[in-house]
């Protein structure tokens, strides 16, 4: 197994230090599968002060909780004590830590088995719970007793599911059913930190497992209403969630709430916190994934002229994998919409060869009556775009 150059040379530095130190977690986990770990993790005996003596550049990210990030290469890279979590009160986080000399103890205290190996070059893979034939078995199981993870954090419910969804694999049959049990314990976590956990799942190669957050009896206790987005599986079986949607954000969010209106989806995402960006472009959506787009050239340049041409793409992309176009009809809209742009037709009032401007200087007073006839004149260039001159719109 390799390792970055400066996660190694850290390693090396904490154990130079008469230290142990182990890239550990997620990172582990995402190498052995052969994907590209996005953090790298190092967990060490080495208390915090300690770390802080080894290393020149340090931040005290969460000393408390015995982490400190070393700075490497214009990167940090968090630098974690051995620890053993106190009594976890809130359902969420532990009252306290307890540092512990024991890398043992700090591997059974976190959430699946395929996330708590360590590994070093010195000793190779620590894998004390069979995460290695877990994830050759493609299977996600809690470290211990199942209902004693969650209860501890009532977060890793959704985490078992979204990593379900990200690795493709299933969850064990113990872990599932404590799932279902500890369900109910969602209610302490946070609705930003609910809804980054199913915004990962539902931009991940699966997102159809979102099914499991209702069939596991989770989604009354996601948000006041996040049940009304209802059994997945009734109505789209086929393509509800599938791979096809593209893989924004707000694309995975507006596909799976896209059997609800428009104010029922943004209630829901309200409910959790999302930015006002994701709410607007899966409202924008909403609106329009379903009305009838034809394919002619009029009705392509006013649909044009409601949003910017990344939603455009965007909608006709969502049209496709929602089977509200066929691929040749969507291969037409395409094509067409491609030509208006080549030929430069007006599809907003910024490019509109008049401006309010204009019709001041021709003799019209300011006032409301200058946006209604801007307002004509651009409905006149979308149906003629050849008429987009400021001679023929001011003798219009």
């Amino acid at each position: 197994m390799e390792i970055p150059q400066a996660v190694e040379k850290i390693i090396d530095t904490l154990e130079a230090g008469g230290f142990e130190a182990y890239a550990v977690g997620g990172c582990v986990r995402d190498t052995l599968l052969g994907r590209e770990p996005e953090d790298w993790d190092i967990t060490t005996s080495a208390r915090p002060e300690q770390v802080k003596k080894l290393f020149r550049r340090t931040v005290d990210t969460g000393i408390q909780h015995g982490t400190v990030t070393v700075l490497e290469n214009h990167r940090g890279y968090e630098v974690t004590t051995y620890r053993i979590d106190g009594e976890y009160e809130d359902g969420r986080h532990p009252k306290n830590v307890e540092f512990t000399a024991s890398l043992t103890e700090d591997l059974k205290r976190r959430d699946f088995t395929i996330n708590a190996m360590a590994y070093s070059k010195k000793t190779g893979i620590v894998d004390e719970f069979g995460g290695m034939e877990d994830l050759k078995r493609g299977v996600i199981r809690c470290v211990g007793k199942a209902q004693e993870r969650f209860t501890e954090d009532a977060l890793r419910i959704l985490r078992a599911i979204r990593f379900s969804a990200q690795l493709g694999f299933e969850i064990e049959e113990q872990t599932l059913e404590a799932v279902r049990q500890i369900a109910p314990n969602l209610v302490h976590v946070s609705k930003e930190r609910i809804q980054v956990e199913l915004t990962k799942l539902l931009k991940s190669p699966h997102p159809e497992r979102m099914s499991l957050v209702f069939a596991a009896g989770i989604a009354p206790f996601v948000s006041a209403h996040f049940a009304d987005a209802g059994d997945p599986g009734r109505e789209h079986a086929a393509n509800w969630l599938s791979a096809e949607f593209a893989p924004e954000k707000y694309v995975r969010w507006a596909a799976f709430l896209r059997d609800l209106d428009e104010k029922e989806g943004e209630r829901i995402l309200k409910e959790l916190k999302a930015d006002n960006d994701t709410i607007s472009r899966v409202r924008l959506l909403a609106a329009y994934w379903k009305c009838p787009l034809e394919a002619d050239k009029y009705q392509l340049r006013c649909a044009m002229s409601r949003m910017s041409g990344e939603m455009f793409d965007c909608l006709l992309g969502f049209r496709l994998a929602a089977g509200t176009d066929s691929r040749k009809k969507w291969e037409e809209l395409s094509a067409m919409t491609e030509e208006i742009r080549r030929d430069g037709d007006c599809i907003s009032l910024k490019t509109l060869a008049v401006t309010g401007n204009d019709l001041i200087a021709a003799g019209m007073k300011p006032g409301r009556e200058i946006g209604l006839r801007l307002g004509e004149m651009f409905e006149e260039v979308l149906r003629h775009p050849e008429h987009n001159t400021k001679e023929y719109l001011l003798r219009f």
